[in-house]
């Protein structure tokens, strides 16, 4: 959380920790796999809150997770925070997981509108996240995969600075993956790039696309989209 004591340290534990758990989770589709997604979630929580309460420097540190894991078949989310996950299929982009915020709850209660939340005041207080409390309850779903989607993790940093639909323009884009995330950060920035921005795309490809065959392979078929004009 940038704003708060050590917040990259506790965003660098829950990587290391999630990422140890969750290692050698190959199948997807086990009966396991949700709880096994909590669990590393849950321990990564556990042990930033601890370091929490036993160095005084360290209070008040926290972090967001949105985890990802993909099988040829399925995906698997793990979340906790505003941190968030689009996926773009046949041209459409869906936010997967939903803010663990305050002004999220207002929307759910009809008080606020989508777009009054993002402009709003508070609109990055949240009220789930790693290291907030001693036990947390992590969102954790499931979903089909297929060839030609495209999935988007990014902190508030990027979704606060940039409108949903010149996201999702980039991301329809046959453009690599590492330049469309360049120029999602860049445009954040020149929006105002008031917090810290984390942006990672997964393109999935058949074996033949991956192996450079086709038209799907990893060479820019099209330009990126022209970032609006400013002024």
């Amino acid at each position: 959380m940038g704003g708060h004591a050590a917040g990259e340290v506790a965003s660098e534990m829950a990587v290391e920790m999630v990422s140890h758990d969750l290692s050698d989770l190959n199948d997807l589709e086990a009966d396991d796999s949700h709880e096994r997604v909590a669990h590393a979630l849950r321990d990564a929580n556990r042990a930033v809150y601890e370091r929490t309460r036993t160095e005084r420097d360290k209070l008040g540190m926290g972090s967001t997770v949105s985890a990802l894991l993909l099988s040829e078949t399925r995906y698997v989310v793990g979340h906790v925070g505003d941190s968030r996950i689009y996926i773009v299929r046949d041209g459409q982009m869906r936010q997967l997981t939903k803010d663990h915020s305050l002004v999220q709850e207002q929307v759910d209660a009809g008080l606020l509108t989508p777009e009054q939340a993002r402009r709003h005041p508070q609109s990055n207080v949240i009220t789930r996240c790693i290291g907030m409390a001693d036990e947390i309850e992590p969102d954790v779903f499931d979903g089909a995969v297929k060839v030609g989607d495209a999935f988007l993790l990014a902190s508030d940093g990027l979704t606060g600075m940039v409108e949903d639909r010149r996201i999702q323009q980039l991301l329809v884009s046959r453009a690599k993956p590492e330049r469309i995330v360049d120029a999602l950060i860049q445009e954040a920035n020149v929006n105002g790039g008031n917090d810290n921005i984390t942006a990672v795309v997964v393109r999935v490809l058949s074996a033949e696309s991956a192996d450079g065959g086709g038209a799907g392979n990893s060479r820019d078929v099209t330009p990126l989209p022209p970032a609006p004009a400013h002024g």
